[in-house]
């Protein structure tokens, strides 16, 4: 180190499980010459200064400067975010799903304070500052800044326990996977926030319990999520991927193929649920198709608000309630006016008693279609799970069908797909995927692979030039936008010595 850094950086404060600690941290600092701004850290003083010795060469680099009671990361061995393999867009109408955490993650870097403040810095300096009072959460619905994703998870901690008059914090967040990807950075924030807040409230809640709060409270910002976000995000364990069922909340391992890897690329097109009305407008067609079918059946629709509630009530198979679907619904688009009439209902009652305020002025409604797809990635998950659990010769093979199938699915009868994304798809299946499809909300973001371990050098090569040097796309850094991953942890707290 020369005699500038020494002058510096001239205070070092010791860690339990150093060596853990600044693996996790350095992502949030890095070295000399990191995206962190010395603006951003005037925030947090007085100053922690952290050291990581670089193993090659012994050389020291400083790694960070933060005011630490306590660093919480939302990770364990930078595994944080996650990824659909099967099971899109059927969580919030009550299915099993089955995603797994991935190699990438977001922290946060928290100092309590007295002044019943929370003071948000974003090491991204896209992300401006952003000052609230602790005791006056307001979340605005019609911007989903990233702070409110944040607000959203404090909100949620403080409204279940009841408090107020609570405690400041100072926080700086980062994070290593775009926005906007399809891997749930948003839902991370929510959860790494609502994790942030417990601790440093000295709470104590099951991961299951935490999950389903910020569950619930992420829907401060507009989107009707079904929970699986949160759910992997504190369920997540090392080596396995999970099957996320719900009422109640469980999670059961999966064991993945071991010659085949996963490996995520992201199509470079963003899209935020909670800017646009796509999301909630399918989450708003599976409720009223729900309805139908129940209407049809003589159940009492009017509690029914899941297609799942549907089967259960009917006691039927997932295979049966596509016949259903096909012989009740129809593939034309209704309108308002005719889900009325199916329902026996006027439309000021659909629109106060069943539709959300932000699709309350959608004009048609693909209720077959959407059907149609919940019901068979429903099955499509179980099966998947089944062939895990029997791992039969052709596994990797069959495995990729599935995937293949839910893309067809999420393209044609969801339509969350778009041309960027079925181009990817495409590409990644010429150059050796056993399968291909989009994970997350869709309308941009990331595909998912399944791809034989020894051919993933020469398809990361193809897919590379293919897709990315040819379309001369703006691109995030070539490690977040098209790397191999396999099963991670989930939310962790790294407390201070």
């Amino acid at each position: 180190m020369n005699k500038k850094m020494q002058k510096t950086y001239k205070y070092v404060k010791v860690f339990k499980n150093q060596q853990t600690l600044i693996t996790s941290i350095l992502i949030l600092a890095k070295v000399p010459g990191s995206h962190v701004r010395e603006r951003k850290l005037k925030h947090f003083l007085p100053l922690v200064f952290l050291f990581h010795v670089k193993p090659d060469c012994g050389q020291v680099f400083p790694v960070c400067q933060l005011t630490l009671v306590s660093l919480v990361s939302y990770a364990s061995n930078n595994k944080k975010y996650f990824l659909f393999i099967l099971g899109e867009h059927i969580d919030y109408c009550g299915y099993s799903v089955l995603p797994m955490a991935v190699e990438q993650d977001m922290l946060i870097a928290v100092e309590p304070v007295k002044t019943h403040t929370l003071q948000l810095a974003n090491t991204n300096p896209l992300y401006p500052d952003f000052n609230t009072s602790a005791d006056n959460i307001q979340i605005d619905k019609t911007k989903p800044l990233w702070h409110n994703y944040f607000l959203c998870g404090f909100k949620g901690i403080q409204e279940h326990f009841g408090l107020s008059n609570l405690i400041g914090m100072n926080c700086l967040v980062d994070g290593n996977i775009p926005p906007s990807s399809g891997l749930s950075s948003s839902s991370a924030l929510v959860c790494c926030a609502g994790l942030v807040t417990l601790t440093v409230l000295g709470m104590n809640l099951s991961k299951v319990e935490l999950a389903e709060i910020c569950a619930k409270s992420e829907r401060y910002i507009g989107t009707e999520g079904g929970g699986m976000d949160q759910s992997i995000s504190f369920l997540a364990e090392e080596g396995t991927a999970k099957l996320i069922e719900f009422s109640p909340l469980r999670a059961t391992d999966v064991k993945l193929p071991s010659g085949a890897v996963f490996v995520i690329a992201n199509s470079c097109v963003e899209m935020n649920k909670a800017a646009t009305s796509h999301f909630n407008i399918r989450v708003m067609e599976c409720r009223l198709a729900a309805k139908l079918l129940a209407k049809h059946r003589s159940l009492q629709w009017d509690k029914v608000l899941r297609l799942e509630e549907v089967q259960a009530k009917l006691g039927v198979s997932l295979e049966e309630m596509l016949l259903i679907t096909e012989d009740t619904l129809h593939p034309e688009p209704y309108s308002p006016e005719e889900v009325c009439q199916c329902l026996g209902i006027s439309l000021q009652e659909l629109k106060t008693q069943i539709l959300s305020p932000n699709t309350q002025d959608v004009l048609t409604f693909k209720l077959y279609q959407r059907a149609k797809h919940v019901y068979s990635e429903a099955a499509r998950v179980l099966q998947f799970k089944k062939i895990c659990e029997e791992a039969p010769d052709d596994m990797v093979q069959l495995l990729g069908e599935l995937m293949n199938q839910s893309h067809v699915s999420c393209r044609d009868m969801y339509e969350c797909s778009c041309p960027e994304l079925d181009q990817l798809v495409d590409i990644c299946r010429k150059f050796g995927a056993q399968g291909s499809r989009l994970t997350g909300a869709g309308w941009g973001g990331c595909t998912v692979s399944i791809v034989l371990a020894d051919k993933l050098p020469s398809f990361l090569a193809n897919v590379h030039e293919a897709y990315y040097q040819k379309s001369g796309r703006s691109l995030a850094p070539e490690k977040q936008s098209l790397f191999a991953t396999k099963p991670g942890g989930g939310a962790l707290v790294f407390l201070e010595a």
